[in-house]
């Protein structure tokens, strides 16, 4: 499996075509939400995490 052509950046965007995330803490604080705020959440988390992790790539 290629997983580079799973994500894309497009104009600022990043797609994800399918992400699994086998993490029962994450799993957790999810679940403190709403079922239909989980997609907000989760674009809300990756965010957050990825700004977190600016600058680490090198």
């Amino acid at each position: 499996m290629d997983h580079a052509k799973e994500i894309r950046i497009e104009d600022g965007i990043v797609y994800i075509t399918n992400l699994y995330l086998q993490d029962p803490q994450a799993a957790a604080v999810l679940a403190e939400y709403p079922e239909s705020r989980w997609p907000e959440v989760s674009r809300r988390a990756l965010k957050i995490g990825l700004t977190y992790m600016k600058g680490g790539a090198d």
